[in-house]
């Protein structure tokens, strides 16, 4: 069974930065593609970003430039570095883990807080 567990969140002022890093473990088969979430109150869970096995990398509009997804594969580890934190990037961050073989579906974390003060 396949657990996905993030941590890194916290509360930051605006301009700061955090780190947030997710590991899916329960299976040694590697995951298609890990990406991170975030859903902010009264708003529906969106893509921040994504990163595959063949380490092809998709941002969130929003966050192209400001935020840096890195992936270790050997451990289905992924981290999102977060910089120049806006109020507005508020939220629960959910990482997410895909696999197309083994346990196949898409997995998810509990989430992690993000609170970013002005």
């Amino acid at each position: 069974q396949v657990q996905v567990v993030e941590s890194g969140g916290g509360l930051v002022q605006a301009g700061g930065s955090l780190r947030l890093s997710c590991s899916a473990s329960g299976t040694l088969i590697g995951a298609k593609t890990m990406g991170w979430f975030r859903q902010a109150p009264g708003k529906q869970r969106e893509l921040v970003a994504s990163v595959t096995n063949s380490a092809d990398t998709n941002y969130a509009d929003f966050v192209k430039g400001r935020f840096t997804i890195a992936r270790l594969y050997a451990k289905n580890t992924v981290y999102l570095q977060m910089n120049n934190l806006k109020p507005e990037d508020a939220g629960a961050y959910y990482c997410n883990a895909q696999f197309i073989v083994g346990p196949k579906g898409s997995h998810w974390g509990q989430g992690t807080q993000v609170t970013v003060s002005s």
